[in-house]
């Protein structure tokens, strides 16, 4: 929740952020924790079962959250995700974006979590040039 509500303050819109970790690996709840730094007030819910949900967030951009996990490789439409990432009103979140392959942008901010207890995580932020600050942000 702590990173992700970190990260909110550096975003401005028209990001695309791909989370990495296993099953119960803390994905949602970083997603959790941006949103609510982003001032979303509301539930937000793993779109597994939906693919994807939309949150509206309080300054009129929108948060697209998508979730893979029950894809099969490159079995999403490159239309959707190519609409929404190339919105500067848009923050993008993608859970298992393995799923899509190719059909990723490249440029985009990685953030993997790797579970070394119940409750607690190594994390692992990487991204193109257009991260750079938020990145050293992030780790600092």
């Amino acid at each position: 929740m702590a990173l992700g509500e970190k990260l909110a303050g550096q975003l401005v819109g028209g990001e695309v952020i791909e989370l990495s970790s296993d099953l119960g690996g803390g994905k949602t709840t970083l997603t959790k924790g941006l949103a609510s730094g982003l001032g979303y007030t509301g539930d937000l819910v793993s779109p597994t079962f939906t693919i994807s949900r939309v949150y509206v967030l309080p300054n009129g951009k929108e948060l697209h959250h998508f979730d893979f996990y029950r894809l099969a490789p490159n079995d999403v439409t490159a239309a959707e995700l190519a609409e929404a990432a190339g919105d500067p009103n848009n923050i993008v979140v993608i859970e298992w974006a393995g799923h899509v392959g190719a059909k990723l942008p490249e440029d985009r901010l990685k953030i993997e979590l790797v579970a070394t207890s119940e409750n607690d995580r190594e994390i692992t932020i990487s991204g193109s040039d257009r991260y750079k600050k938020i990145i050293d942000e992030l780790k600092s």
